[in-house]
């Protein structure tokens, strides 16, 4: 009975799958057939050649340079928009507490993607949607993100500097925002590399940067000019990781 027990859950895994290829209609045969296989290699072999030409690295460092502060001011907007922690923390009222969450929640809700799409039909194609897009997402990550910190930071030292006759303000910059930084530059920084592999993605529906470079290579068949932007993301997206950490370490954990 135990034996039994232990298999039904590798054959009702096995059967999902079964179907779920029955579902989709594969052409399995097609696919591994000599000809479908041929057609892969071929298709594969042309990213084996990346274009190093003069001119696409400098449309190439263009984009970089444009993925970069698409990502960069995204952030940087949705950091500040993560000011509505305060009322979502409970720092205004209950009705303010309420209001601000639900934007939170909107705002996040949404993938970067739809947003992309939606600003390109309000700010036309190029970084200006992209960037409007990350900042939008981000903001309600980073808000709720901030709030969940405010929330949990002990709230003794803002408390006896109002009992020694400091207003709020002051007792909320010298109390409770030294014992808050640190995670507000961490959270940001990570967001910040989330940022950079998305914007990297956003230009597929137009939003500019290292993306709709690929898309257009893509859809043109370019496997060399294709391979050329893929190295470029990840190198770009390998320098950032290493930036951000080492800020981490230097600011954060420091």
């Amino acid at each position: 009975m135990r034996l039994l027990s232990r298999l039904l859950i590798p054959l009702g895994l096995l059967g999902a799958v079964m179907a779920a290829f029955a579902f989709l209609q594969l052409d399995s045969a097609a696919l591994l057939s000599r000809d479908g296989l041929t057609q892969m290699v071929a298709y594969a072999s042309g990213f084996m050649t990346p274009d190093l030409s003069a001119n696409h690295l400098r449309a190439i460092a263009h984009g970089t340079l444009e993925t970069l502060a698409m990502s960069a001011i995204g952030t940087l907007l949705a950091a500040l928009l993560g000011l509505l922690a305060l009322p979502a923390a409970g720092r205004f009222g209950l009705l303010a507490q309420a209001a601000s969450r639900l934007l939170l929640n909107a705002l996040r809700a949404i993938p970067e993607l739809v947003w992309a799409a939606l600003m390109v039909l309000a700010a036309g194609l190029g970084p200006n949607a992209g960037t409007l897009a990350l900042a939008l997402h981000t903001a309600g990550v980073l808000g709720r993100l901030f709030a969940e910190a405010l929330e949990n930071t002990p709230p003794q030292p803002a408390d006896a500097l109002r009992l020694a006759g400091s207003g709020r303000v002051a007792a909320f910059c010298y109390g409770t925002l030294p014992t808050l930084w640190p995670q507000l530059v961490a959270y940001t920084l990570y967001r910040w590399e989330n940022n950079i592999r998305m914007a990297s993605v956003l230009g597929f529906v137009g939003a500019g940067g290292l993306g709709q470079m690929l898309y257009m290579s893509l859809s043109l068949f370019q496997e060399a000019q294709a391979s050329t932007v893929i190295l470029a993301m990840l190198a770009m997206v390998l320098a950032v990781d290493s930036l951000s950490a080492w800020a981490r370490q230097r600011w954060v954990r420091g």
